[in-house]
């Protein structure tokens, strides 16, 4: 049986992205019961991709009970609702036999992993601050995306002189702005910039210089996206919400890296439950960005560890 219910954990301060706010983050969470054994699985829905919460749920209310993993990827489209169902089944199927997700999928014993801490959009006085109470972390990502992130970027790279930085426009640069900002990204040693122009009206990347990195995230879904991404891009942001789950993740990772590309895992704003699967896929890749819950006031039971070393794959009691 599959049941769906809403849950929502509140933010430790405002999160803003060049879209919009947030001060909690709302996900839906999948529970599959069957032989007496439960798996569970998170999704959070995505505004900017057409879902709702309500949009997801009834996808997911429509599934027949037995359905498997394999006839899932069929019976929905890549996207939050097939994520979290997806994700339940893998955690379930690991319960009923007294193994590892990772045991079952033939994958090695995952370890901890490196994350980015990730600096909302703001200005460029708080965005300072924040990165110097974050300056001893190796590795933060600030989110930009406005005709006035300059003055934001080096506000951050003043702020944490020796971190190392990524940069997520979510889509809010033209080809103008990315081009006079693309040589300052290299002078102020950013490692990797995600997704400078809208999806849809990238094609300019293949055009004009990438001095830095560049990541595809909304361009970047599943598989089927891949093709369109050659010549644009040069690493791509795997996320289980835009793939559908880990099943296709692991998938559209192995073959990302087949035809070149580098591989960044990355999350929305989710807990500890969401973030567990991807901690598989992010084992060797260039970039990981799971750092969901160190954004949380509050998150799930037996929440994944995160210290020095990284974050850590979950516990049993947990996921998988």
């Amino acid at each position: 049986m599959l049941t769906v219910t809403r849950d929502s954990f509140r933010l430790t301060q405002v999160f803003t992205i060049s879209r919009g706010s947030r001060t909690e983050a709302r996900v839906l969470t999948v529970r599959l019961v069957r032989g007496g054994v439960e798996g569970r699985g998170e999704c959070v829905p995505y505004a900017r991709y057409g879902e709702s919460l309500e949009s997801v749920g009834e996808q997911i209310a429509r599934l027949p009970d037995g359905i498997t993993r394999a006839d899932l990827q069929s019976a929905l489209p890549p996207g939050a609702a097939r994520n979290a169902v997806d994700c339940a089944l893998w955690d379930w199927e690991a319960r009923h036999a007294g193994r590892r997700v990772w045991e079952i999928a033939g994958l090695p014993a995952p370890g901890p992993v490196l994350t980015a801490f990730t600096l909302s959009l703001d200005d460029p006085d708080r965005m300072r601050a924040e990165a110097v109470k974050n300056a001893h972390r190796p590795l933060l990502k600030i989110k930009l995306g406005t005709p006035d992130d300059m003055a934001r970027l080096a506000a951050v790279r003043a702020g944490a002189p020796r971190a190392r930085i990524i940069v997520d426009a979510n889509e809010g640069w033209t080809t103008e702005i990315y081009a006079d900002l693309a040589p300052h990204l290299q002078r102020l040693g950013v490692a990797l910039v995600e997704q400078p122009l809208p999806a849809g009206a990238d094609e300019m990347l293949a055009e004009i210089a990438r001095p830095v990195p560049v990541c595809a995230d909304e361009s970047c879904h599943d598989r089927q996206s891949l093709p369109d991404l050659a010549g644009k891009y040069d690493m791509v942001n795997i996320k289980l919400d835009k793939t559908g789950g880990l099943t296709e993740a692991l998938a559209l990772r192995d073959l990302a890296r087949a035809q070149g590309y580098g591989v960044m895992v990355g999350c929305m704003v989710g807990s500890s439950l969401a973030m567990a699967p991807a901690t598989l896929v992010a084992q060797g890749a260039d970039v990981a960005d799971l750092d969901g819950p160190l954004l949380l006031a509050e998150d799930r039971a037996h929440p994944l560890v995160y210290d020095e070393a990284g974050v850590h794959p979950p516990g049993r009691q947990l996921w998988g």
